[in-house]
């Protein structure tokens, strides 16, 4: 629901992950699911592959953001999720910014703590623990949110923040902080514990929770009655953007249900 009691449209959006494809591969993945009427497309901000091989083909995700910037014209777009240990934060409000302006207004700026050692190990930034990395995230998304008030040109829009997570402790309360879009990797049940942890950060930090949407990622191998149910479930809990990923050249009759399906519901 959005604040004025109107429920946001159901969008549906597709992680085209970076690993085990060809450049032209991801391209064609990418202008093809723009043409079929994704909502939303993501990469992901990790250096190696997270499945199958693991020294196996892999490319970075945001000079890979700016190529698609530049490819696509209506699909919103971005990260899920930069890791933004391994940038400086005026950096990364900075590439956001010009990444908003390539694309005419539609990149989301997703972001989280990381959480893979190998990516942190392999080029040299410090693992630490998953407490402080997040603790750094809470002093980098100030900065971030402050430079965007600096930089000139300014971003032709309020960049939509996507944070990525559900730590009861500290996640959730910068969700309530910061986040436009709140991304959760959990089952219906489990959200609605996560859903009251939100509610009452909000109210700490003084945030009406109708001004986030609500996001899920989902591991769907079909779309047969009990996988409908889970979505009609994720829905009346007031989710409305529905996360897949795929690997660039696999088969997209999924997302074209997907498409189907949110239209139904959309009417």
């Amino acid at each position: 629901m959005t604040s004025s009691g109107k429920r946001r449209p159901l969008r549906i959006g597709v992680q085209v992950s970076n690993q085990h494809a060809t450049y032209a591969q991801i391209r064609d993945t990418v202008r093809e699911l723009e043409d079929l009427g994704v909502d939303i497309l993501f990469n992901w901000d990790h250096f190696f592959p997270l499945t199958g091989d693991p020294d196996g083909r892999h490319f970075e995700a945001w000079t890979m953001l700016g190529a698609i910037a530049e490819q696509t014209t209506r699909v919103e777009f971005g990260p899920l999720v930069n890791c933004s240990a391994y940038r400086n934060p005026d950096l990364q409000a900075d590439m956001a910014r010009t990444l908003d302006h390539i694309s005419g207004g539609r990149f989301i700026f997703g972001t989280g703590s990381g959480w893979f050692e190998r990516d942190f190990t392999e080029y040299g930034y410090d693992f630490g623990t998953a407490g402080s990395r997040l603790d750094a995230l809470a002093v980098d998304l100030p900065r971030i949110r402050e430079r965007w008030e600096k930089l000139n040109p300014a971003p032709t829009r309020h960049i939509p923040i996507l944070i990525g997570g559900g730590g009861e402790q500290k996640t959730l309360r910068m969700v309530a902080e910061h986040a436009d879009i709140w991304h959760s990797f959990v089952d219906p049940d489990t959200l609605v514990r996560k859903l009251d942890v939100l509610r009452h950060w909000c109210a700490e930090v003084g945030r009406d929770m109708s001004e986030i949407e609500l996001s899920t990622g989902t591991t769907l191998r079909g779309m047969g009655s009990t996988e409908r149910a889970d979505l009609d479930a994720y829905l009346d809990l007031g989710v409305t953007l529905f996360e897949y990923a795929i690997v660039a050249g696999d088969d997209l009759s999924l997302v074209k249900r997907m498409l189907a399906w949110r239209d139904s519901v959309n009417g």
